[in-house]
């Protein structure tokens, strides 16, 4: 049973930090921060939430993960926050996962969290399992009292390319092959940057990703020496009574200094054909995936191809919906729709079988899913992507890019695409 109790505290982006700068004294915890000052985001439930603490957790490999995770929420009868792994599709499906992982994380981890905390404007909502009311009080002086010092990397990252310029060409010569023989209509294909040997302060770096890009999704996890660094702008699906809410980003534009420039950038984009059908195709797959789990009739587009704006691109969500009958159990509506389409293809299967053949690492967490589950059936997850991975004991640093690759694909334009992707992750990780 829960505790609740709301304190009034200052400023939301000094609070911010400050929570976060406190959060780092547990082993485990995570932040999700939907940076609502933006404004251009609907179906917010909170402007950030913290779950710190284990009061028990559930981590394993993705081998009948799913199962194990119902009983694991059954058995809490609470919150449970925690992550979904891409891999958690040989779970799914008859699939596998045999590509090289420098990171390391479980493939699904979750956790009923001792202390959770809800942030709306200047008010902290303080959610505390019964035996840790008495610190209610201290934590909340603690956290106004504390104050976050950027620390630096202590040596430059030397960030390298997984894969070359010349092999991303041949691999998406072979993709385009595939889609001329009519194997798959569209594939997310990723490439991985990684950095060996280096430590980096984990909050600066978050800190400084969130600054670049203030998206609605955005994420820092600790579990022991791993980390994620998340400016995701995707939401992969959330639950509010019996409404489901999927919106996949397909289509994506730099951005303009000059503001004549930019509209035209935007407008662009909006009718951009390419762009359009990318979108298109994974609304298809949605719709689809959301059908399995729905009320008959129910699944309908209510957003299609809407250009949002971001501090370094516009892009192109479109929001899926359906609604759901109480019998449904929830995790059977995330399994209907993961992976999600955004970071796969269509037909899935297919897709995520030349994703394996060709990508050179393992997706891991990139591409899964970030998010909590709460007592009442409702949930919301995140696409991991626009993230940084952190092993700290191995010193090993990770983000991935990708795109859609469509008959309409462009081999320098989507590499180009890739390189604008991971331009942030690069000023965060490569900050003096």
């Amino acid at each position: 049973m829960r505790i609740q109790k709301d304190f009034k505290a200052i400023t939301i982006p000094d609070l911010k930090l400050k929570l976060l700068n406190w959060a780092q004294q547990e082993k485990v915890f995570l932040w999700c921060d939907s940076n609502t000052h933006l404004g251009n985001q609907t179906y917010e439930t909170y402007d950030a939430v913290l779950a710190i603490g284990v009061q028990s957790e559930l981590k394993c490999s993705c081998e009948n993960a799913f199962e194990k995770l119902k009983q694991f929420r059954k058995v809490a009868d609470d919150y449970v926050f925690g992550y979904l792994s891409y891999d958690l599709k040989n779970d799914i499906e008859a699939l596998s996962s045999q590509n090289f992982d420098g990171v390391g994380f479980d493939d699904l981890y979750f956790f009923q969290p001792q202390k959770i905390i809800f942030l709306q404007q200047s008010t902290l909502s303080f959610s505390y399992l019964n035996e840790f009311e008495d610190e209610m009080e201290k934590d909340f002086q603690k956290i106004q009292n504390s104050n976050f010092n950027v620390i630096f990397p202590k040596t430059d990252i030397h960030i390298q390319q997984r894969i070359s310029t010349a092999s991303y060409q041949e691999k998406l010569k072979n993709i385009l092959a595939h889609i001329h023989r009519g194997d798959i209509y569209e594939v997310n294909f990723c490439q991985e940057f990684y950095a060996e040997d280096c430590e980096i302060h984990p909050l600066t770096v978050y800190s400084e990703l969130n600054s670049i890009s203030t998206p609605p999704f955005a994420t820092f996890l600790r579990i022991n020496d791993k980390y994620l660094l998340s400016a995701s702008p995707e939401r992969f699906v959330k639950k509010i009574g019996s409404k489901v809410i999927s919106q996949p980003i397909k289509g994506t534009a730099r951005r303009s200094s000059h503001l004549k420039e930019d509209e035209k950038i935007k407008a662009e984009l909006s009718k951009d054909p390419k762009e359009r059908s990318e979108n298109i195709m994974i609304v298809d797959l949605v719709r689809n995936d959301l059908s399995k789990t729905a009320i008959k009739g129910s699944v309908r587009v209510e957003e299609l191809c809407k250009v949002y704006t971001f501090q370094q691109v516009h892009q192109l969500i479109s929001t899926v919906v359906s609604e759901v009958s109480d019998e449904i159990d929830v995790i059977d509506i995330i399994i209907s729709l993961f992976p999600m389409g955004s970071m796969t293809g269509a037909p899935k299967i297919s897709a995520m079988e030349i994703i394996e053949e060709l990508e050179e690492t393992k997706r891991g967490l990139y591409s899964g899913a970030v998010g909590y589950f709460s007592p009442e059936n409702d949930f919301d997850f995140n696409v991991v992507i626009r993230s940084i991975l952190y092993n700290a004991t191995r010193k090993y640093v990770s983000f991935s890019v990708g795109g859609a690759i469509t008959a309409q694909s462009k081999i320098e334009n989507e590499y180009n695409e890739c390189m604008l992707k991971a331009e942030a992750m690069k000023k965060a990780l490569n900050q003096k």
